[in-house]
């Protein structure tokens, strides 16, 4: 696991400070290796490196480089490099007696304990499934044992394709190895050696004055980039499979069985310069259960894209995929419309500041002439979904064709735009069209006083400077077809579980763990959501909290109910999803409940992609005319393909069109209705304790899906 994402600065800076000091240390004589048949010596490296990341391969050959066996000849001469299983290319059948792709909550708190979580019945019961990311590492990690397992060396020392030798390691590897192999013989006194790890528990044994390796019984060590395996060793490993869960996990879970040592200390470090495409399933599940207490924003990470980028192609040849597929990359695309925005299009034409640097499927900038486009534009690049699409003059290396039969997409885009290929699934959307679009006038799109809050910073998030369209509407678009009234229920009845289920998880910025208990129902009153104070394992407080049971996109959603007006509370009816995560919010601050916060996220990608840069999104604060904790009001969400609407008492208060400032979420949502207590207190004050228990009140929950505009 690479832990960039996570490090703070102090770290990555030592981090940084080791990688550099390594070159300090002229010690590259390692006599533990050796290229000849000495019985004592480790004789093989693996690393594992994907097909399509051949510079990392380059990076490791050079590191290995450095050093020389026992009788002078370089490291890189040892090694073989083993092609990585590419998680892109998994088609989903795993032979499950190899590899189960899942685990529990309780094998994960076994490795990493968490003083406030016990392994008990429920945590058993957590599945968690891993990315295709965790299976791919997995069962590159079970392909090399077997070579291991049946080949012509006793050991081998089996690395990932970002690491580093910490300084002194032919010093410190060779304390390890004399402690665990006979001189003579050469027989090996252990099945795996870790040389790279992670200390889960701090009470650890160590023995840094004379080196000796810490023998290993008991879960505790993090990470498998960089180990030694005996043959017997991958042996024993190969007759427990299947493996379950992440490959570092499940290691941990062997130790009881196998000889396991590390080394003193760490002597190879995983890269956290290297950014990782990777995802990991255990961190969603661990903020869902209140483990994750801090909500760190994400900042979308791309490289200096190539621009502008110009897509065209024929109706049904993949351009709406393809502009979903640029956007996930970092450019902020504009697509799918006859014409562009008045002043877009006069910006473009005359190279001034833009607001969009990707344009997929747009009639106005098809009738252009390219070769003009790209002498306005030196790194402008042009994409054709058409085979037969002439580019004229401009240069092979500035134009694409990417046909809708193409293998793998993602390899040509990336390859064209020369940067990393991702780890998402290229998207499935189908084409949309080029629909008619009408710019809206610029004038308010919030009827009552409003006020804009700080908003995140990410490629689908036009600044308000730049917010020069104040959005449009589309007047052809088909997504939304019928009327169909999906749930309609009122407190005269008892919450139907078919439709609505009662929450017991939490989230990162929530003070509060949910819980079935804290929802209330009375014949002939209203039902109740509360919160009060009460000491659980992960936090001191418990709310209530329910969520539909299906997904919905598109169509009005609504509910009666009274805020609570605890100040650091928050009341909130909501549209959400994850993975990618999208969001249309109502909330009441409990400090000021005069006001509506409204509040959008977006993230592009297909379902199942984990975009979620961000967690402020674009939040504007609406003033109501009323206290929405002194009585029931009705409060609405419409939502469609190129607008959402929110309704106070079938009023209108505020809208917002498309790209104003962000895309309408296209991803299907989920209806919540929540109260949480907030982690900021600049954003909803602070807590009253003398004012719990609170409560939010609600009389129905309703759901049109999809609703005619």
């Amino acid at each position: 696991m690479n832990l960039l994402a996570f490090a703070d600065a102090k770290v990555l800076l030592a981090h940084r400070l080791r990688v550099v000091a390594r070159f300090t240390d002229f010690h590259r004589r390692v006599d533990v290796f050796s290229g000849s048949d000495d019985v004592d010596a480790l004789r093989r490296i693996y690393v594992i490196n994907l097909d399509r990341k051949p510079n990392r391969w380059r990076r490791q050959r050079r590191e290995l480089h450095r050093f020389r066996d026992r009788r002078g000849e370089r490291l890189s001469g040892l090694t073989r490099r083993f092609s990585a299983i590419d998680a892109r290319y998994l088609n989903g059948d795993i032979d499950e007696s190899i590899l189960v792709p899942s685990f529990s909550l309780a094998e994960q708190l076994a490795v990493d304990p968490h003083p406030r979580l016990v392994i008990d019945d429920a945590t058993r019961a957590h599945q968690i499934a891993m990315t295709p990311q965790e299976v791919a590492v997995a069962l590159s990690h079970i392909e090399v044992w077997k070579l291991v397992a049946h080949g012509d060396v006793s050991s081998a020392l089996i690395l990932e394709d970002d690491v580093v030798f910490v300084r002194s390691f032919a010093k410190k590897l060779k304390a390890a190895w004399v402690e665990l192999t006979d001189a003579s013989g050469g027989d090996l006194r252990f099945d795996l050696l870790y040389l790279a790890y992670r200390e889960l528990r701090p009470t650890a044994r160590r023995n840094f004055v004379r080196r000796k390796p810490i023998p290993r019984t008991e879960p505790g060590l993090w990470e498998a980039s960089g180990y030694v395996l005996s043959r017997a060793g991958a042996r024993r490993l190969l007759d427990r499979l299947p493996a379950h869960g992440p490959i570092d996990l499940w290691l941990n879970l062997q130790f009881d069985s196998l000889l396991v040592y590390s080394a003193a200390e760490r002597i190879i470090e995983q890269r956290l310069d290297e950014p990782s495409t990777n995802s990991y399933s255990v961190l969603p599940a661990l903020a869902k259960v209140g483990l994750l207490t801090q909500e760190k924003p994400l900042v979308h990470a791309a490289a200096k894209l190539p621009e502008p980028v110009i897509a065209l192609g024929p109706h049904g040849s993949g351009l709406t995929a393809l502009a979903t597929a640029l956007a996930m990359l970092g450019y902020t695309c504009f697509s799918d419309a006859n014409s562009l925005p008045r002043r877009e299009q006069d910006a473009l034409d005359n190279n001034r500041l833009r607001s969009f640097n990707a344009y997929v499927n747009i009639g106005s900038v098809a009738g252009l002439h390219f070769a003009a486009l790209a002498a306005t534009y030196p790194s402008a690049l042009f994409i054709s979904t058409a085979p037969d699409t002439q580019f004229g003059a401009i240069p092979v290396h500035r134009h694409l064709h990417l046909e809708p039969h193409h293998r793998d997409k993602w390899a040509a885009l990336s390859h064209f735009l020369s940067i990393e290929y991702p780890s998402l699934p290229y998207p499935g959307d189908i084409d949309l069209g080029q629909r008619t679009t009408v710019e809206m006038p610029e004038t308010s799109t919030t009827v009552n006083q409003s006020h804009v809050l700080r908003a995140d910073v990410s490629p689908w998030i036009l600044r308000q400077a730049d917010d020069v369209l104040r959005g449009f509407r589309t007047l052809d678009d088909t997504r939304v077809k019928s009327a169909h009234t999906t749930v309609d229920w009122t407190s005269d009845s008892a919450l139907p579980l078919d439709d609505w289920r009662l929450r017991d998880d939490t989230f990162p910025s929530n003070l509060a763990l949910f819980s079935a208990r804290n929802y209330e129902q009375s014949s002939g009153s209203p039902a109740v959501l509360r919160l009060r104070r009460e000491q659980t394992a992960v936090r001191e407080y418990t709310s209530g909290a329910i969520a539909s049971q299906q997904e919905f996109l598109y169509g009005t959603f609504g509910a009666d109910l009274r805020s609570s007006n605890v100040s650091g509370l928050i009341t909130g009816l909501f549209l959400h999803r994850n993975a990618p995560r999208q969001e249309i919010d109502i909330e009441f601050l409990g400090k000021d409940t005069t006001k509506m916060l409204v509040n959008v996220y977006y993230n592009p990608g297909p379902i199942g992609a984990r975009m979620e840069y961000g967690y402020r999104g674009t939040p504007v604060l609406v003033d109501l005319g009323f206290d929405a904790a002194a009585d029931f009001h009705r409060y609405e969400i419409d939502w469609y393909p190129d607008i959402i609407r929110w309704r106070v008492d079938g009023v209108v208060l505020h809208e917002r069109r498309q790209w104003s400032p962000t895309p309408i979420p296209d991803r299907p949502l989920e209806l919540n209705l929540n109260l949480w207590y907030s982690r900021s207190e600049a954003l909803a004050g602070r807590l009253d304790a003398s004012q719990l228990p609170a409560a939010v009140e609600f009389r129905s929950v309703t759901v049109h899906t999809p609703a005619n505009r």
